[in-house]
């Protein structure tokens, strides 16, 4: 069972971002020959995510790991067997096509995200796992009235703990800025860091999902929000 000291104990910090772009490879463009736009939207991969992780990265020294391929040939933040893996671009491939794009564009980016925080881990280390991602400004049809989700499992307590403390920061520091916890999807959806937690226990690893809204990333630019989620992230926050 985690203590107070505990969830206050120094950690270091680890970048990704599992939709960065809307690559397609060469061998499967005949795919999505006539699917400009919807690769162009957030089908396609999260608009302005992988500006807010560069920078975030930069400011916490942390390590940044991302894929540019499209989620649409192969969604990074989803298990192997789950439906949503295969877009419907893709589902149809032959299983040996499949098998070959797990292998050439899904694991790799896995793998790399694994050894790293097991890497640190294994050096004493504790491990903040942050998992940067936007989201539409509508669904469906209805507006999401804020503008940062931030995405754990609420049985975990150094997880629980840190992103209530980090939204009390952040509207401390932006008192206009509205941010929510789980919203606008659970953090215990299928995904890298629930993945994560099989692997890594709640002593170790943290795995939290940023979701911040597209229209206001877009607007703004990735700096001031890179700036106010890394400049909130101290402790006792982090730990």
């Amino acid at each position: 069972m985690l203590t107070e000291a505990d969830i206050n104990a120094p950690a270091c910090v680890v970048v990704t971002c599992e939709h960065a772009g809307h690559e397609v490879p060469d061998a499967y463009a005949h795919l999505f020959a006539q699917a400009g736009d919807v690769l162009e939207s957030h089908r396609g991969y999260d608009p302005g995510a992988i500006g807010v992780a560069v920078r975030l990265s930069a400011l916490l020294s942390a390590p940044l790991l991302h894929t540019h391929i499209t989620r649409l040939l192969i969604e990074a933040n989803r298990s192997i067997g789950h439906p949503d893996l295969f877009s419907p671009f893709t589902q149809s491939l032959p299983e040996q096509e499949r098998h070959e794009i797990i292998e050439r564009y899904y694991l790799p980016h896995r793998t790399a995200v694994d050894r790293t925080i097991g890497a640190l881990i294994a050096t004493g280390s504790r491990v903040v796992h942050l998992g940067v991602h936007t989201f539409t400004d509508t669904w469906p049809g209805k507006d999401r009235a804020f503008e940062i989700g931030l995405l754990f499992d609420p049985t975990r307590a150094w997880e629980h703990t840190m992103c209530q403390r980090w939204a009390e920061r952040i509207a401390d520091a932006r008192p206009g800025v509205r941010v929510r916890l789980n919203e606008p999807y659970l953090g215990t959806d299928d995904g890298l860091t629930t993945w994560l937690r099989t692997r890594y226990g709640p002593e170790d690893y943290a795995g939290i999902e940023i979701e911040l809204r597209q229209g206001a990333v877009l607007t703004q630019g990735h700096q001031p929000w890179a700036d106010l989620l890394s400049g909130c992230l101290t402790a006792p926050v982090i730990g």
